[in-house]
């Protein structure tokens, strides 16, 4: 067991608790999402696991050993463990390359420019080692900043929305290269992000918050496939969300279904289309059906009466 967190406690005042008896185990070697809305404790929870603010109640064991946080530590963070928070933390006049080598030893220089120019290529930053960070752009200095954490090859690394600043394009290069660089090097890896569903692929536990209370640990197919509630749901985007009634209604199997889980079949349920528009790879609907309005996604333009099935 890599981290192990045991009844945690910990409130920002009194009349604002967050924690209350946080239990959490992780195991090594793992890509792990924190999920959850803003506000719920993702960005808190990666600062108590790095030693950044102290927790009231409660043990952290890290790698086998209880962690003490600011309390203990002169120098805030614990050994083994790198963050990138969303504030970066560069040296404003040493290069992309000096940044990213802050932390590798100098004992071997060429070694050491092999390995920062291995980092630089992998958060796809290679044209920029000589650049100082104030001519580069947010999401750059973002990358500059993962770079320089994956340096000392930290046995757990922590990234508190590392994709935000990032443009789209960029940002599906760097979460391939990114993703498989940590599971190549047997990194353990704790992101909180907004955008579960586009790293859904690359992960191997979803751990959702909700006001400072876990409430799923699974698998990302599980946590998909049966959400505890709506708002686990909703995490993966448009959701249609049926009542305990109407699922016994309509012979469902669920209470959640996503857009692109209802399609049009025979032998199914008689709607009316509200809207169909071109959204890309598919067309963007809005059903009625008795009164119900879904949303589906088809491959075509629909309109009229349609028969929908839920799959």
């Amino acid at each position: 067991m890599l981290l192990e967190i045991n009844n945690l406690f910990f409130s920002y005042n009194a009349d604002r608790p967050l924690f209350q008896n946080l239990n959490l185990k992780v195991d090594e070697g793992k890509v792990i999402a924190l999920a959850g809305e803003s506000g719920c404790g993702k960005s808190t929870l990666i600062n108590l696991i790095y030693g950044l603010i102290d927790w009231e109640k409660g043990t952290i064991v890290f790698d086998g050993t209880p962690l003490l946080g600011p309390k203990g530590n002169i120098v805030p963070g614990e050994g083994s463990m790198k963050l990138v928070a969303q504030n970066y933390d560069l040296m404003p006049y040493a290069t992309v390359g000096e940044n990213v080598g802050k932390f590798i030893s100098n004992i071997n220089l060429a070694e050491k420019k092999e390995k920062v120019r291995e980092l630089l290529a992998v958060v796809g930053l290679a044209e920029y080692e000589d650049t100082l960070p104030k001519y580069l752009s947010g999401g750059q200095q973002q990358r500059v900043a993962i770079a320089r954490a994956l340096s000392v090859m930290p046995k757990l690394l922590l990234l508190d929305e590392p994709f935000s600043n990032i443009d789209y394009s960029r940002k599906v290069e760097l979460r391939e290269r990114l993703f498989n660089y940590v599971k190549e090097k047997h990194i353990s890896l704790i992101i909180s992000t907004h955008e579960i569903q586009e790293v859904m692929p690359w992960l191997d536990q979803i751990i959702v918050l909700q006001n400072g209370r876990l409430i799923q640990n699974d698998q990302p197919e599980e946590t998909y496939r049966n959400p505890y509630n709506e708002y686990v749901a909703r995490l993966f985007g448009e959701v249609n969300v049926f009542s305990d009634e109407e699922k016994e209604t309509f012979g469902l199997k669920k209470n959640y279904y996503f857009p692109t889980e209802i399609k049009i079949g025979e032998k199914g349920f008689l709607a009316e289309v509200q809207q169909s528009r071109f959204g890309g790879n598919h067309y963007w609907n809005k059903v009625s059906l008795d009164g119900k309005t879904l949303t589906m996604f088809t491959p075509q333009k629909i309109e009229g009466k349609v028969s929908i099935v839920f799959v």
